[in-house]
Parts: structure tokens; sequence; C-alpha cells
């Protein structure tokens, strides 16, 4: 698996961990790749076979799976930006559920980021969708 299909199969996997895949998280999912290197120059035949491939291996072998394949693949940075996008996505929803947090735990320690960088990633994501201003 090469770095941007390795990416986005985190992205996919964060979405799909709570066992269904809303209208607001792929729509989430979708818009955090358009913008990105390589996903915004690829086609959206391009873009729609990988993510069937990616599927492929979700239903056949499962989450741990295909999150395993990926993580080698990409850089220490891609690991950290991987996990920023993949809580960014658990929290698109406005509600992360235990499943939720208990995939973005395991893929903190997965990830072998520094000790205490991926809490920190973690974090900041939380107080970025907190709903600090409601009564």
């Amino acid at each position: 698996m090469n770095a941007s299909k390795a990416f986005a199969a985190i992205a996919l996997a964060a979405v799909a961990c709570d066992g269904a895949m809303g209208r607001e998280e792929a729509k989430a999912l979708r818009g955090e790749l358009d913008h990105r290197t390589p996903y915004a120059e690829l086609s959206d035949q391009t873009i729609g076979a990988m993510f069937d491939d990616l599927l492929q291996i979700l239903r056949d072998d499962g989450l741990e799976t295909l999150v395993a394949g990926a993580i080698p693949a990409l850089t220490a940075e891609q690991r950290e930006t991987a996990l920023a996008v993949a809580a960014h996505l658990v929290h698109s929803d406005r509600l992360v559920e235990q499943s939720e947090r208990v995939f973005l735990d395991r893929l903190s320690g997965q990830l072998e980021l520094p000790e205490g960088r991926a809490a920190q990633i973690l974090e900041v994501i939380e107080i970025l969708h907190r709903d600090s201003l409601a009564g």
C-alpha cells in the first residue's frame, strides 16, 4: 500500500469504526481528502476505485487489518496528520461514541508516535470541536 492509499485507509477506518458511516462522516471524509495532495489532483473515478479497494479490505479482513496494513506506509509526520484527521472525522458528527474513543486510543498506540504526542494531537482536536459558546 502506498502512502496516499494508507492515509485514506486510516481516514476511512475512523469513519467506519463505530459500525456505521453516516452522511455527515462520509461528507467530512471526502472534504478532508479533497483539498490535500495528492487527492485534489485525482479524478472522481480514481478516488472511487481507491475507496472501493479499501472498502473491500474493510469488509473482507476487518478494521484492524486495514489499519495495520496502512501504518507501515506512512512516515512519522504522515502518521501525526493521519491521527489528527482521524480524530477530526470521529468528531464530525458531533457525537463521539465509545467505539470511536477506543479506535482513537488503539490507533494512537499503533502509530508509535513520540511519547505524549498522540495525546497532544487528540486533545487539540477535542478542543477544536468543543462547543464552547453553548449555554
